[in-house]
């Protein structure tokens, strides 16, 4: 039996990741607006090293490649801890009676199981008794097991990134039982710089027209 401790540090672990997700998504939308400072120390001692500025410093190009490399690699920390989670609290969860909850723990580990060995590079790692199988979690996210196996990894196979952010939910409030306030309640101050997104399209609204702007 899981103490309440426990449960308590397994919440925050998964919504640490959450966090994670969104300064990762908050850097990389900044990065692609050139909005984000890219400063770093002129000189940074730690302990016997001492590096210059030269050699930390990005490059514009650079850090929008990062941004999107982060975002990336935050994926494989929410899956592994969505795994993680689950295992904690549930036994046997492939074979667990409710669908939403083995399909979850499934799609974690397929995801998880893709990044080892290549965290740039993921590949879909398949058993092949679940190849060719779907695997789906109420309406937030289905992954699609046909040919995936071996093939490189990609947020379009299972719906895209909000997916992923949308299972950590799920496995909070609906398994874990997190009773803390869910993060559609909350009530923030309007963001200096107002965004929509579709995709990976940005529109960000402005007060009046840019001078040289071209009608479309």
């Amino acid at each position: 039996m899981l103490s309440r401790e426990d449960k308590t540090k397994i919440i925050g672990q998964l919504f640490a990741s959450e966090l994670q997700f969104r300064l990762a998504s908050a850097v990389r939308l900044a990065t692609a607006m050139k909005k984000q400072p890219l400063d770093l120390p002129m000189e940074w001692v730690y302990g016997k090293h001492r590096v210059k500025y030269s050699e930390v410093a990005l490059r514009q190009d650079q850090a929008d490649y990062d941004a999107w490399l982060l975002c990336h690699s935050v994926t494989f920390l929410i899956a592994t801890e969505i795994k993680n989670a689950i295992v904690a609290v549930i036994p046997n969860p492939i074979n667990h009676r409710d669908k939403n909850v083995s399909n979850a723990f499934q799609i974690a580990r397929f995801i998880r199981n893709a990044f080892p060995h290549h965290p740039f590079r993921p590949v879909w790692s398949i058993e092949k008794k679940y190849q060719d199988k779907k695997f789906s979690v109420a309406d937030i996210i289905e992954l699609d097991t046909a040919k995936l196996h071996g093939q490189s990894f990609n947020w379009r196979h299972y719906g895209g990134p909000l997916a992923i952010l949308r299972l950590p939910h799920f496995v909070r409030f609906k398994i874990l039982k997190d009773n803390g306030k869910k993060p559609w309640e909350r009530m923030l101050p309007k963001p200096k710089n107002k965004y929509i997104q579709q995709g990976s399209l940005i529109l960000e609204e402005v007060e009046r027209v840019p001078k040289g702007a071209k009608k479309i």
